[in-house]
């Protein structure tokens, strides 16, 4: 089937990049990010809100890339940008570890 026979409603995949946190770096990311009160307040209720929205992007056909925070790389990176230690910034990261590594699935 060529592109121009292909039916509106089939849905072509995308890849979403999702900040992901590992447990032992939460309490310590969480001293580091300027909007931590914005966080839940411990790790499992991050993970399981996280969790929920993964599934829900994969149901809906797309692909999933956890992009870790690490407390020894980001602030760094975010200085090197000079932007806050935000969620805006992990976004960023995100996206850019995504556009990176999009090739190589």
């Amino acid at each position: 089937m060529s592109e121009e026979n292909t039916p509106d409603h089939v849905h072509q995949p995308t890849i979403q990049a999702m900040v992901w946190y590992r447990e032992e770096h939460w309490e310590t990311l969480k001293t580091l990010f300027t909007d931590a009160d914005r966080l839940p307040a411990t790790y499992n209720d991050w993970l399981q809100r996280a969790e929920q929205m993964k599934d829900q992007v994969q149901a809906a056909g797309d692909i999933v890339i956890k992009v870790f925070i690490d407390p020894e790389t980001f602030p760094a990176w975010c200085e090197r940008k000079g932007i806050p230690m935000d969620a805006e910034a992990r976004s960023q990261l995100a996206i850019e570890v995504a556009q990176s590594q999009s090739f190589s699935i």
